[in-house]
């Protein structure tokens, strides 16, 4: 039974790399091939606060983040996360 299918959306190999584009149709295309089963879309690769509301709107439901995370030292890191949950929680409608 497959539960997660992880989509890789930098080139493998180093952190910090921007998110690839192109991957946004194939990340919706993989969430309308799973609908009504309970798979999770994990995204792996350059999500930011500034893509995670796309993200999500293309069907992502799990995002991984790094780099992001991490800018503006440990002082930032509580305001980076929350900046990419609010992104992801207001392109699934869930965001007051």
């Amino acid at each position: 039974m497959v539960d997660l299918i992880c989509v890789m959306t930098v080139n493998p190999g180093f952190g910090g790399q921007s998110f690839i584009r192109s991957m946004l149709p194939k990340i919706a295309e993989l969430r309308a091939m799973v609908a009504g089963r309970a798979i999770d879309i994990e995204i792996d690769g350059g999500v930011t606060a500034q893509n995670a509301g796309e993200i999500a709107a293309a069907g992502g439901n799990l995002l991984v983040a790094g780099s992001s995370v991490f800018k503006g030292g440990a002082a930032g890191y509580a305001r980076n996360i929350a900046a990419i949950r609010h992104a992801a929680a207001s392109a699934r409608g869930e965001a007051a």
